[in-house]
């Protein structure tokens, strides 16, 4: 498991991104899937943002930042 390199405001913060992210996959999904929009390779964009959603979804739950553990400064 990684090393806690981040504090609750960070966890709220990347939980909070991850959810929206989440719900937009989910709409864009609906839209997709209804062919209300015809997006070339629009299902790679849902897949992409699961991805990304869980991502910090997961970082939110570790306490983990991966920019952070690269050694960046992040403003949370």
């Amino acid at each position: 498991m990684p090393e806690c390199n981040i504090d609750a405001r960070g966890k709220a913060a990347r939980m909070a991104g991850g959810l929206a992210t989440l719900a937009g996959a989910a709409g864009l999904a609906a839209l997709l899937a209804l062919d209300v929009v015809a997006v070339p390779f629009g299902w790679y964009a849902v897949a992409a943002a699961v991805a990304g959603g869980a991502f910090a979804i997961y970082e939110a739950r570790a306490g983990w930042c991966v920019i952070r553990a690269m050694g960046f400064k992040t403003p949370l």
